[in-house]
């Protein structure tokens, strides 16, 4: 079985840091590699991979302000579907643009949906469904225009987040600086319970982080530490009492959820999106539905068995589990 797998662009794949579509791909490419599939990825050409690395993409356009995204987009996708006819089928992770291409050639194709950022995107989505294999992240993710081959949660690496039994004394936002993510909403639940609160991800809106979480950043109580990755990642994550997930918005998924509860530490999140499907309430965390009620799970959260985190993350959300599930998806596409 022959693979094209096409990664965003943004960022390289795996990312440095932030880039949780890069490293999904990232994580199912390499998982397919050892299951024997011969895989090539098609992403930014400095992309670390065991896969046959293609794309003429010269480096990520988040990183690097000489690579305009629209042209360097165009040249990525050409370059996958000029091969298209080298590949047994193409898996698309880097949203719509793909699906311009896909009735130009015969090869199957799939796309991961990691999201639906505005209704706006929509025509590029619906009218190629008859085409394409759409995958959701979550069923909460599910538009109900669209018809799905599969929903397949994302998974996670679990020798790279150890368990940590300890509690420590901070409260823990994982996540982009923006109103979706409910960072200014983390800052109140941990002034309210008078626990100290660690900041990380990078910041998307810079008038929200200049109006409603820099003046309350003081490097003692509440902390900013930006973007973190590889061992500061899993440190971050594994240290906290808790992490905040105060989310605005229907999440798709939420990976630093998981990889929170894989590494012991519960969750108290908004009942929004996917995150019943990913936290078991009173068990691995709390749901709540308002920041008074986040206040309360505060002062609950050592009723949660860190244990149990984990335990629902091997279950549930490992890698080999996302990569099996494909892996049963491209052979009933394929008819093998």
């Amino acid at each position: 079985m022959k693979i094209a797998m096409i990664a965003p662009i943004a960022w390289r794949t795996p990312p440095r840091a932030y880039g949780p579509w890069e490293l999904v791909t990232s994580l199912l490419t390499e998982a397919l590699v050892e299951r024997g599939v011969d895989m090539t990825l098609f992403a930014t050409r400095d992309s670390l991979t065991r896969a046959t690395l293609a794309g003429p993409v010269p480096a990520p356009y988040s990183e690097n302000p000489s690579v305009d995204a629209k042209v360097w987009e165009m040249r990525h996708l050409a370059a996958v579907f000029e091969r298209a006819g080298d590949f047994d089928l193409i898996h698309n992770q880097a949203d719509f643009p793909a699906h311009a291409f896909s009735r130009l050639v015969d090869t199957p194709m799939v796309t991961t949906i990691h999201g639906f950022s505005s209704e706006r995107i929509m025509p590029m989505y619906e009218p190629y469904q008859d085409r394409v294999h759409y995958v959701a992240i979550s069923d909460a993710d599910r538009h109900p225009h669209l018809r799905y081959a599969a929903t397949i949660h994302h998974g996670i690496p679990l020798e790279d987040f150890p368990f940590n039994p300890d509690r420590c004394e901070y409260l823990l936002f994982f996540g982009r600086i923006h109103p979706d993510k409910g960072a200014a909403e983390a800052i109140t639940v941990a002034r309210a319970c008078d626990r100290r609160l660690v900041m990380a991800g990078i910041v998307q809106d810079q008038g929200y982080w200049e109006r409603d979480v820099q003046p309350h950043v003081d490097g003692d109580r509440i902390t900013y530490r930006g973007p973190v990755g590889g061992a500061d990642r899993t440190a971050t994550l594994g240290q906290a009492r808790a992490l905040l997930h105060l989310i605005n918005f229907d999440e798709p998924f939420g990976l630093s959820v998981v990889e929170a509860m894989a590494c012991g530490t519960p969750v108290i999140a908004i009942r929004r999106g996917s995150m019943p499907e990913l936290i078991e309430d009173g068990v691995t965390g709390f749901l709540v539905d308002s920041v008074e009620e986040a206040i309360a799970a505060v002062v609950r959260i050592d009723e949660i068995d860190r244990a149990a985190c984990r335990r629902a993350v091997e279950t549930r959300f490992s890698v080999d589990r996302m990569a099996d599930a494909y892996l049963a998806l491209y052979r009933s596409i394929l008819g093998r």
